[in-house]
């Protein structure tokens, strides 16, 4: 059961992991294709307004001439000369040129003025924020032959650390990151002549709230997935449930034909052993002994029929239900005793009652305190490799206690199997065990009528010279 049910739970963690990780890519594409898409028409709007803006421009209106101011200018010479003879001056003079074009021209940024010119002629209310940064510039000593400037990525030690990015040098806006999914327009200007400059630069915007509107635009989607992988896990407890229902009636039949198989046993023997008895002629001719037997029959009978009930009530709820009454323990013990010999009349067996005790009365149920020690006697028979098996059956009092103590000298229960020994169907299948047929249920039927009645049970088994279970009983 173990196996089939590791198994079963690892196939259904195994499809609820695969539906989830599908669940969660297709999620994921649809969150990239709608970040894709996001606010596409209002870009295009102002992509169209400000490239149309930026004709015959650079990054914004007026940037053109600080770009020229800056870079074609007497200095473009000089940075000639440098590039041709002395690479660090080169190098130096390059960097300053940027600094001072990147401060004129953060200066003199009117971005922000024009994109909300645009928005506003166009009916666009909501609030973005933009990035205008500078990719690259290159100079043309020569004509169509470029020389970097500037590059985005690299790091330029004389320009502004905070100004460059990834994406490039920050021109204006507070974007915090511009990047592809909010790329509105990107730009680059050249001139085929020679000592001219090519510029390329990127206008980006966005709003704060891009995740959480794309996400509430997701919700039907995000609510069906949710709603079916929870309906996947109902589904899936609810068989899991419906499962284990299944196996315990499975095992509640499987118990109750084992129960039915050990326990019907005993009294059959008895009854079977008395029947044939009746027919020997010797027997026949004393009135006592047809008495005798008779009453063993009609007892194991009885048995037979609380048997059933008591199997029943077991497999149903796993517990007993007692039905005590005060007895002498005395009593009982000689009529278990007798019907225990009829059962083992071909076995060399010393079987000895020994009635120590002075009182005996005490409140027990007679059939499970009958089940109790018929089993301990059927152990002490079945686990004893000796030729004259020996048993004795002793009761001594002990202040309120009725002590019944049950011997034998048989091969004994090693000290690492005593705590298993009273669980469900456990055998010990070592020490001429494996030789002994039987179910796993004598025992457990012993602490089951123990746990029942509230009694203390002790075991005594030294290695090779049987066995002592010490009952204690308490008194009326």
């Amino acid at each position: 059961m173990k196996k089939s049910k590791f198994t079963y739970i690892a196939i259904a963690v195994v499809s609820f992991l695969t539906l989830t990780s599908v669940q969660a890519y297709l999620i994921y594409n649809t969150f990239k294709l709608r970040n894709d898409q996001y606010k596409l028409p209002e870009k295009k709007i102002v992509r169209e307004r400000y490239e149309r803006e930026m004709t015959n421009e650079n990054l914004f209106p007026g940037a053109g001439k600080i770009v020229d101011r800056y870079i074609e200018n007497d200095n473009i010479y000089l940075l000639e000369n440098y590039y041709r003879s002395d690479s660090a001056q080169f190098e130096l003079l390059k960097q300053r040129m940027l600094d001072s074009t990147w401060q004129a021209l953060t200066a003199r940024n009117n971005m922000d003025s024009l994109l909300a010119h645009i928005l506003q002629q166009n009916d666009i209310h909501e609030t973005f924020r933009y990035a205008l940064v500078l990719n690259a510039i290159d100079v043309a000593f020569e004509s169509n032959h470029y020389v970097p400037l500037y590059e985005a990525g690299r790091y330029y030690p004389l320009l502004n650390e905070a100004a460059q990015k990834s994406t490039g040098l920050r021109i204006g806006g507070s974007l915090e990151k511009p990047g592809r999914h909010n790329l509105v327009s990107s730009l680059t200007l050249s001139s085929t002549r020679p000592y001219s400059y090519r510029i390329s630069f990127s206008l980006y915007m966005d709003t704060d709230d891009r995740n959480l509107a794309i996400l509430k635009l997701m919700w039907p989607l995000l609510l069906l997935s949710v709603l079916s992988v929870l309906g996947v896990v109902i589904i899936f407890f609810a068989t899991y449930m419906n499962w284990l229902r299944q196996r315990k009636l499975s095992d509640m039949k499987s118990d109750f034909i084992n129960n039915i198989t050990h326990e019907l046993h005993t009294p059959l023997a008895a009854i079977a052993v008395a029947g044939k008895s009746l027919r020997n002629d010797r027997i026949n001719e004393r009135k006592e002994n047809i008495l005798s037997l008779t009453d063993v029959i009609e007892r194991q009978s009885s048995r037979l029929r609380q048997l059933i009930t008591q199997v029943l009530d077991i497999t149903a709820s796993g517990k007993i239900a007692l039905h005590k009454a005060p007895q002498s323990i005395h009593q009982h013990l000689e009529e278990i005793l007798l019907d225990f010999r009829l059962k083992y009349t071909e076995e060399n067996i010393l079987l000895e009652l020994q009635k120590d005790a002075r009182q005996a009365e005490a409140e027990i149920d007679p059939f499970w305190f009958a089940t109790m020690v018929f089993n301990l006697l059927d152990n002490a028979v079945k686990y004893n490799t000796s030729k004259e098996k020996r048993i004795t059956v002793s009761t001594r009092n002990n202040k309120k206690l009725l002590e019944l103590r049950i011997e034998d000298n048989g091969i004994g229960i090693p000290a690492a199997v005593q705590r298993h020994v009273f669980d469900k169907f456990y055998r010990h299948t070592r020490d001429n065990g494996s030789q002994v047929k039987g179910l796993g249920l004598g025992l457990y039927y012993v602490k089951q009528c123990m746990e029942a009645h509230g009694w203390d049970l002790q075991i005594a088994s030294p290695p090779g010279k049987g066995t002592l279970f010490l009952i204690s009983i308490p008194l009326l």
